[in-house]
């Protein structure tokens, strides 16, 4: 892939917007679902039970909900107003969490702004694609992505931040997280200019049948098949957390683990989006699974801090030399017209993928301990690996 130095030079605004509409709704979001397991469990005398029970349908709705939102961007052929419609309910929701007086309120405050997930991601996928010019697309994604995980990593010092100065106030930071919640709405609707669409283009008339599957193409398929592989072998990080605490870590610096891993990510996603548009992304992918092999055997074979932390940073990689990866490479292999159902039906399965890898892990776990489950891992990034090699080049048919 081969890109002129003036058309690499600069970003169209609309993604950079994008990737700050991103960051200021997962700072918000962070910072209140950081804590809302403490808050449910203490002030509100959840049981645990409850909790999972909670996230478990939160997260469900959202994957199956980017499928019919995706689809709908396609038939509309317009992505930004389902995807300011997300961000819109995700802010609106927001003064819900601390005015809620029990777990039926908190419940549907989840529910709701999970659907709001659900609702813009396949469209702001789709509508990054749209603007982001073909030889920038690595770019494109990989900025997402990296001013994205500022925001995961951000939210959760801040609230730390206030709980600190508050002296334990859950109401002040669940306020507090209103602010940023409004201005990514405020700034997607009235910030990010959507491209006029291709007056030759013609509409989907249901983007969710066999035919339209079908014209998504080989290419794309084997796109969702890297990916949903790629998602057995990367299980949940609360399993780096679980092996900090098995470890030895203090229970206060425990979530320094997400931080660390989500710095490395941030920093490492955009220049890894950058150098795939100018190198075969599969090679790119093929290193990111090679950090996480090296993940899973620190973090299975040196239970110490030392070794828990050269883990924590290689899966940081990974992540950064991956996740944007596989957006663009959605973005290359699908149909212009069909951008929102690719992006839905991709979040869909890799979505599922990564709930049964983290059963799977789980049962390792409780089977044969921490060292057993990312054993497992290894093993699963080395199947991989092997499997992207063989099909590596029909991936990079896809990239224009």
């Amino acid at each position: 892939m081969t890109t002129s130095k003036a058309a690499r030079a600069t970003l169209p605004r609309g993604i950079w917007v994008l990737g700050f509409v991103s960051m200021l709704m997962d700072i918000s979001s962070e910072m209140i679902h950081a804590l809302l397991p403490v808050y449910l469990v203490t002030v509100l005398g959840a049981s645990t039970l409850t909790v999972g029970f909670i996230e478990g349908i939160a997260e469900a709705t959202a994957s199956i909900t980017k499928i019919f939102s995706g689809a709908l961007s396609d038939w509309l052929g317009r992505r930004k107003l389902l995807a300011a419609l997300g961000y819109g309910l995700a802010a609106f929701t927001k003064p819900l969490f601390p005015l809620a007086p029990s777990v039926g309120w908190l419940v549907a405050a989840r529910f709701i702004d999970r659907v709001g997930k659900g609702i813009r991601g396949a469209p702001r996928d789709a509508l990054i694609a749209d603007i982001a010019p073909v030889g920038l697309r690595g770019a494109s994604f990989g900025l997402r992505q990296s001013l994205d995980t500022i925001g995961a990593f951000v939210g959760p010092l801040v609230a730390i931040g206030l709980m600190w100065r508050t002296a334990d106030n859950f109401a002040v930071v669940f306020w507090v997280a209103v602010l940023p919640a409004f201005l990514s709405f405020g700034l997607i609707a009235f910030a990010v200019d959507e491209p006029e669409p291709d007056p030759s283009r013609k509409p989907a008339e249901n983007p969710l049948n066999l035919a339209a599957m079908q014209q998504l193409g080989r290419v794309y398929w084997r796109v969702v098949a890297v990916g949903i592989v790629f998602t057995l072998a990367r299980f949940s990080e609360a399993f780096l957390i679980l092996r900090a605490q098995n470890i030895g870590l203090n229970a206060m610096w425990v979530p320094a683990v997400l931080v660390l891993m989500n710095i490395v990510y941030a920093l490492s996603a955009y220049p890894a989006g950058v150098l795939s548009d100018r190198i075969n992304r599969t090679g790119l992918l093929a290193f990111g699974l090679v950090f996480l092999a090296g993940a899973d055997l620190a973090l299975a074979l040196l239970p110490n801090l030392a070794g828990l932390a050269l883990g924590i940073v290689l899966w940081g990689l990974h992540m950064g030399l991956t996740q944007g990866l596989l957006s663009a490479l959605v973005a290359d292999a699908a149909p212009p017209d069909l951008r929102g159902t690719a992006f839905g039906y991709f979040n869909l399965f890799t979505g599922l993928a990564l709930l049964a890898a983290s059963v799977i892990a789980g049962a390792l776990w409780d089977a044969y301990g921490p060292v057993g489950t990312f054993l497992a891992g290894l093993g699963f990034a080395l199947v991989s690996l092997v499997g992207l090699l063989a099909v590596g080049k029909d991936l990079a048919v896809g990239e224009k």
